[in-house]
């Protein structure tokens, strides 16, 4: 019986790594996406077509997990709760996502972007009412040298960012993503059932978005399959198999780790994809960060958070 508990056990985190191998190979991918489709699509009309495609990517699973009669029974209370995370996320965490991707090179804003965890580990602070060890402060001040590496493209002395504004938009993206997951915690719903929830008001508030700043023209055959692409691969069907990782795996921690290997596998995608000659502070950058983050996510008071499933979304 002992033995084939082990086996059981084995099997499952065997499973959990393979879907965190999936997730990881699918959001390695969405940089080079973002950027292939914003030569079709203006980033607004990219937002709207995307959030559409996710939509739609989520409400299939719900139909395979028999959970769309859990739609019918949330209450007024919940459906203003998903109305306003809706608001941060997919509208303006992506509209400011991809005009950062709009202004910069991929190899700047993906490192930059992948701040996250360490935004949210800042924001908890103020949000959650946690406090940060000096190992997270270090952890902290690690990734912090990481983005100004990036962003000056090593000439740290003269302090001369090479794009300020697409710089702060990648960055902002991720306090408004952090801000999202922080709330979004709190939510004690099927975190399939709640995505789908704000996928479904964020694709209302896009389509004002679209009417005033940009038009609802057909775009090209090209631009359609990147959208539907960031849609499927980075908003929804990743999501779904990265909360598959988290609830076969023994802890969160060990899937957690394996999916930074993403930015780097994306900056090889970058260079052969967009033909971006990765610079060598690209590199530096993002090992920093990244090793801040594992430093962080390594500290035993903030694992909670972390281990919600929002720790290192696409």
């Amino acid at each position: 019986m002992i033995q084939r508990t082990a086996v059981h056990t084995l099997n499952k985190q065997t499973k959990a790594y393979l879907y965190t191998i999936a997730t990881v190979l699918l959001w390695s991918t969405v940089a080079s996406a973002f950027k292939i489709t914003l030569r079709e699509l203006d980033y607004i009309q990219l937002l709207f077509f995307a959030s559409l495609a996710s939509l739609f990517s989520l409400f299939v699973v719900l139909l395979l997990q028999g959970k769309v009669t859990q739609l019918f029974r949330i209450d007024w209370k919940g459906f203003l709760y998903s109305a306003l995370l809706g608001l941060l996320s997919p509208t303006l965490y992506y509209l400011v996502l991809f005009r950062a991707y709009d202004l910069l090179p991929a190899q700047e804003a993906q490192p930059l972007n992948w701040t996250r965890p360490i935004t949210l580990a800042i924001l908890s602070v103020p949000l959650l009412g946690q406090k940060l060890p000096l190992r997270s402060l270090f952890a902290i001040l690690i990734s912090f040298c990481g983005v100004l590496i990036i962003a000056t493209r090593g000439n740290l002395t003269s302090l001369e960012f090479t794009h300020l504004t697409g710089d702060l938009l990648a960055i902002g993206s991720s306090v408004l993503w952090a801000t999202f997951w922080i709330f979004n915690v709190r939510d004690k719903r099927d975190p399939v059932v709640k995505l789908f929830c704000c996928f479904l008001f964020g694709c209302l508030y896009n389509s004002v978005v679209v009417a005033l700043f940009s038009d609802f023209s057909i775009p090209s055959l090209n631009g359609m399959i990147g959208a539907a692409y960031v849609g499927l691969f980075e908003m929804g069907i990743s999501f779904v198999l990265w909360l598959k990782a988290l609830s076969l795996s023994r802890n969160s921690v060990s899937v957690g780790i394996l999916a930074y290997i993403t930015p780097f596998l994306s900056l090889v995608l970058i260079h052969f994809v967009l033909g971006e000659a990765i610079m060598f502070t690209s590199i530096l950058g993002l090992t920093l960060i990244v090793a801040g983050i594992i430093i962080h996510i390594r500290s035993e008071r903030v694992k909670n958070v972390e281990a919600s499933g929002g720790v290192v979304r696409g």
